[in-house]
């Protein structure tokens, strides 16, 4: 790119619920996301809940003509689900796993066995480099008792911090994915405060699609109507956000998504709408003011909010600790009240043993509930270290921003 020229990218982000025997008609759907990535022939595609690989592995032979390179992030139990599809060479990738991703024994909803991430691959087109971000925060569930929203705090702000880190020898940033945030949310605002990413929705000069750029709408025949109730129009908690970092300047000329089923279809291609933004990407003949977004007075509030319901989370974590380790303390005596009237039986101090099989179902009874309570102080003291060292970094932030001119 020389002079004024200017590179036109075209990005497209589908959170693709693609999970193997639960989510509903996976094969056809997936079939249909990869006809219209063939027809549109987008530059980049940053796919979320790709949680088969066999699905991927389909989808990359399908799409290998017009998309020769690709990656697919693995992480946790069922894997992260993240992968990236790009017409320009891959040259490096690297994925970061979060630290805090719900709890493993809410089993109904999963997100801890998915292992969370954040994908990076950094790819170089017409001279310039990309760092192009993709990623799935923890789901929100219950918006008026939102149990997660301290871990996905501690997603948003560990997203901020490895966007921040890595960024450096890039010249734009993009990041796709599916972040489960309102726009006004506190991460939200955390995140684009902390990195200085604009909002392709916010800035885009023309926009088609779902009214108020929603994401996840009642029309959507996947979705559960229930939970949109509050929300008429649906809500937009999917997002391309972009920078440019030295002497690039990056625009949003358009932004789109689907609205419902796909053309000449009766399903949608997920139960999220897709997002597709066209950026222009433009040398300045100056380079940019080295100015940092973190400056801003506004930022202080927002750390400080941020800091706030992590100590919330923090607290409750604390107290979980302190209940699951009582509970294993209280069994451990109980082994142990049995193991000393089995010795005062064989010792012929006591009176009339125990039954034997309502004393073997004691004692199965205190193990199991010794292990489990066990395990899950475990985890909770995990909770709490993450949750300490988060808003740890969080005072530091707030000192350092408070002490700038």
């Amino acid at each position: 790119m020389e002079g004024d020229s200017t590179l036109q990218l075209r990005v497209f982000d589908l959170n693709c619920w693609a999970i193997r025997y639960l989510s509903k008609r996976r094969q056809e759907r997936m079939r249909l996301i990869g006809d219209v990535l063939l027809q549109e022939c987008f530059d980049l595609i940053l796919l979320q809940e790709v949680w088969s690989e066999q699905d991927y592995s389909d989808l990359k032979v399908k799409l290998g003509g017009c998309y020769p390179f690709s990656h697919y992030f693995r992480s946790g139990v069922i894997g992260s689900g993240l992968c990236v599809f790009s017409r320009f060479t891959i040259l490096d990738t690297l994925l970061y796993q979060y630290s805090l991703n719900g709890y493993p024994y809410m089993l109904q909803h999963g997100d801890w066995f998915c292992g969370k991430s954040v994908g990076l691959v950094i790819v170089k087109i017409s001279g310039i480099i990309f760092n192009v971000y993709v990623t799935h925060l923890h789901a929100e569930y219950c918006r008026e008792k939102d149990a997660y929203l301290p871990h996905r705090l501690v997603q948003a702000w560990e997203l901020a911090q490895f966007i921040r880190h890595t960024s450096k020898a890039a010249d734009v940033v993009l990041l796709g994915g599916d972040l489960n945030m309102h726009p006004d949310d506190v991460g939200i605002r955390l995140l684009r405060g902390w990195t200085g990413l604009q909002d392709a929705f916010a800035e885009a000069k023309h926009f088609e699609g779902c009214k108020d750029g929603c994401t996840l709408i009642p029309n959507n025949c996947f979705t559960i109507k229930t939970e949109l109730l509050p929300f008429p129009l649906g809500i937009r908690i999917d997002y391309i956000l972009y920078k440019a970092i030295s002497s690039f300047m990056v625009k949003c000329e358009e932004l789109k998504t689907t609205t419902g089923s796909a053309p000449g279809r009766d399903i949608p291609f997920s139960d999220h709408e897709a997002v597709m933004a066209t950026l222009h990407i433009r040398r300045q003949r100056e380079a940019a003011s080295a100015t940092l977004s973190t400056a801003e007075p506004a930022l202080v509030d927002v750390v400080t909010e941020a800091r706030t319901e992590v100590g919330v989370g923090l607290r409750a974590a604390q107290r979980q600790r302190y209940s699951t380790g009582r509970l294993a303390v209280l069994a451990l005596l109980l082994l142990l009240l049995q193991a000393v009237a089995v010795l005062g039986t064989l010792a012929g101090l006591g009176g009339q043993p125990f039954p034997k099989l309502s004393f073997s179902l004691l004692a199965f009874l205190a193990v199991a509930i010794l292990l489990l309570a066990t395990g899950l102080h475990l985890f909770h003291t995990i909770e709490v270290k993450m949750l300490q060292g988060t808003e740890e970094q969080m005072r530091m932030a707030l000192r350092v921003l408070q002490e700038q001119p």
